[in-house]
């Protein structure tokens, strides 16, 4: 029985973000259980790549020999639906979805509905399809026609780390998410100034790179509600797990998650969590360890800071239910056997 897989992924695999973390460690997982894997790269853009990248990435993917297991990285297969109309009788075609491309946050109606169309037709052109969660696997079946059978949800692994204490003076709120409109950092920013009465300290941690319209935006924002000396944007971080184990802390205003595996950390380091009613989320934090508000609320989300900046018996119990949900989370082993067995199945 074979177990060579071809995984194509856009952009580059290093890259400091939750979907390539995940991609990165599905890809040693794999190894480690015995598939040969041969990693090919598509190239930059996605899911917006310039035309020639995009007929690259094509004539990359179609090079490959007949009969080949493909695994494709959602964020280039969802534009890629007339190359899998061409290859899908010559290739085995899985897809791996972090979450559903139109579901980004500041697309136009017109391009949303350009990406849901042509996600929904090259997922036909799937054997299986991986999803990151049970949220997006709802979704996919209810908004995108992928029957439930058709999918595997393969839950991001946590690796241990240490737990915070929680006793920072003054207390240290800690924000993890590249810089780019969907995280909502802006309305972080906009809550912090509400409850800027309070002790604290914030630091929000991501790539500035990405979408620099976005970062130039959030030191704007803090620069005009002068929060210079108290929210600090410091880019990339290699070692984010060594910053939550000294926050008190964890803040997060997505506007849509497919996961968030940056919850699932926090929750392992004993974190209580504030962050928005959307996508997973609610899946992956626990009421008991954190507050959710509804999306695009700062009066709402600095309310949430209040109640736990205010109340110490809170925050202490939210940081109990946290470290005893980050001790149920899978590892990345768990993951891996669950996309080989059902690449196994499909064999």
């Amino acid at each position: 029985m074979s177990r060579k897989l071809t995984f194509a992924y856009p952009g580059e695999l290093s890259l400091q973000t939750g979907g390539y973390a995940y991609d990165r460690k599905l890809i040693n997982g794999l190894q480690a259980l015995g598939w040969e894997l041969n990693l090919l790269p598509l190239g930059d853009g996605f899911p917006n790549p310039a035309p020639e990248v995009r007929h690259e990435a094509e004539r990359r993917l179609s090079a490959v020999p007949d009969g080949t297991r493909m695994l494709i990285d959602g964020l280039a297969f969802g534009i890629l639906d007339d190359w899998a109309a061409r290859e899908a009788t010559r290739l085995s075609l899985f897809a791996l979805v972090h979450h559903p491309l139109a579901l980004e946050t500041g697309l136009g109606l017109s391009e949303q509905q350009t990406l849901k169309s042509r996600e929904t037709r090259a997922l036909r052109f799937t054997q299986h399809t991986f999803v990151t969660s049970p949220a997006t696997a709802r979704e996919l079946t209810a908004g995108f026609g992928v029957p439930e059978s058709a999918i595997t949800v393969a839950l991001p692994g946590t690796d241990a780390a240490p737990v915070s204490p929680c006793n920072g003076d003054p207390p240290q709120i800690l924000s993890i998410g590249t810089l780019i409109p969907r995280k909502g950092h802006d309305v972080l920013i906009d809550a912090l100034k509400q409850v800027e009465d309070l002790a604290w300290h914030a630091t929000i941690v991501g790539s500035r790179t990405l979408h620099a319209k976005t970062a130039a935006a959030l030191d704007a924002q803090v620069t005009a509600l002068g929060l210079q000396e108290r929210v600090r944007l410091v880019g990339v971080c290699e070692d984010t797990r060594a910053l939550l184990a000294k926050a008190d802390l964890f803040a997060l205003a997505s506007r849509y998650e497919g996961f968030g595996m940056v919850f699932a950390e926090a929750l392992s380091q004993g974190l209580p969590i504030v962050a928005c009613r959307t996508g997973a989320v609610p899946d992956v934090v626990p009421a008991a360890a954190g507050l959710l508000v509804p999306v695009d609320d700062p009066a709402a989300f600095a309310g949430a800071l209040r109640r736990l900046l205010n109340d110490k018996s809170l925050h202490q119990q939210m940081a109990r239910a946290a470290r005893q949900a980050g001790a149920d989370l899978p590892g990345w082993d768990d993951t891996a056997r669950r996309v080989s067995q059902s690449l196994e199945n499909r064999l």
